[in-house]
């Protein structure tokens, strides 16, 4: 009984531990995609890269699926409207995401973009009614303050682009928040399909019109005698990328518990920092790493909520 009991332990801590090392690889790979990002920036316009974020993770879901015995038309028949809605909204941040990282400091967009959480258990106590006591509310004023302190509003350092990247949380939220309400309505097959195809749906227009009009600039802004090889390349892998690093994340809740992966999120914000110094020379200042402090605090007191279900 007892050795049975060991082996149970030592299998449940083995799991825990895959998911810490599956969520920290997720996470190193998107911030090294975000990395990416801003790299491509300075040769294709932003709809351009996102655009093909989502359509070359719609084209590998569709070379998957014959594997999986599933066919377009399938995937097209599961994809409900909240489900589309759900890729949408993962679409319309991914577009503010690439536009505030053309124009603000990797870092900065990162430590903005972690207010995520706070603004999640705000959704989640307006419209799914979750109980949200006096520990959550608390990360909720920490976390904003946070927040406040690195864009710094009202002073001459406040750059505009942080709205799109604070704007990007809030639309990441509440995609996060329609997923709690989908959770087990559909194949993983189905759900990144829906996204892809949201995603492609929602931007293709946009980037045609803009073309059309030279709104938002031109699709490949940068010098005309320019290398675009590695660019392009960069540019084909960004969907495949992406799709990888969702996946992982999702791996790593199936093995650990939310409370755990929780505090795990803020190696996203050294990873960038340390992409941010190395390939763009950007250096935070003071008032980031104040900021950022504020919100890995906010973090931790929200996982700590998790770990005890209360009240509070």
């Amino acid at each position: 009984m007892t050795s049975a009991a060991t082996r149970a332990g030592a299998a449940s801590s083995d799991n825990v531990l895959h998911g810490v090392l599956l969520m920290m690889f997720g996470l190193l790979i998107l911030s090294s995609t975000d990395g990416v990002v801003k790299y491509l920036s300075e040769f294709f316009s932003p709809l351009t890269v996102a655009f093909f974020r989502f359509a070359v993770q719609l084209a590998i879901i569709l070379a998957i699926a014959p594997f999986q015995k599933r066919s377009w038309r399938s995937l097209l028949q599961e994809t409900t409207l909240p489900l589309f809605c759900r890729g949408l909204l993962l679409a319309v941040g991914s577009v503010f995401i690439v536009f505030g990282l053309k124009y603000l400091p990797l870092t900065d967009a990162t430590a903005i973009f972690f207010v995520q959480p706070v603004i999640l258990v705000v959704l989640s106590a307006v419209f799914l009614k979750e109980k949200v006591g006096a520990k959550r509310w608390l990360a909720v004023l920490i976390g904003f303050a946070g927040v406040l302190v690195i864009m710094r509003p009202g002073t001459g350092v406040f750059q505009p682009a942080s709205l799109l990247i604070l704007a990007a949380a809030i639309t990441f939220a509440c995609y996060l928040m329609l997923t709690r309400k989908l959770s087990g309505q559909a194949s993983q097959l189905a759900i990144q399909f829906a996204t892809g195809f949201a995603g492609s749906l929602f931007i293709l227009p946009i980037i045609f019109y803009a073309w059309l009009t030279g709104f938002g600039g031109d699709l490949v802004i940068a010098d005309q005698e320019a290398n675009f090889t590695l660019p392009t390349i960069f540019l084909l892998c960004l969907g495949g990328t992406g799709l990888f690093a969702h996946v992982l994340l999702v791996k790593a809740f199936e093995r650990a518990p939310a409370s755990v992966l929780a505090p795990i999120n803020y190696v996203e914000i050294i990873s960038a920092t340390t992409i941010g110094y190395l390939v763009f020379n950007e250096i935070p200042d003071e008032f980031v790493w104040v900021g950022v402090g504020m919100l890995v605090c906010s973090g931790l007191i929200l996982a700590n909520a998790e770990r005890k279900p209360s009240p509070s």
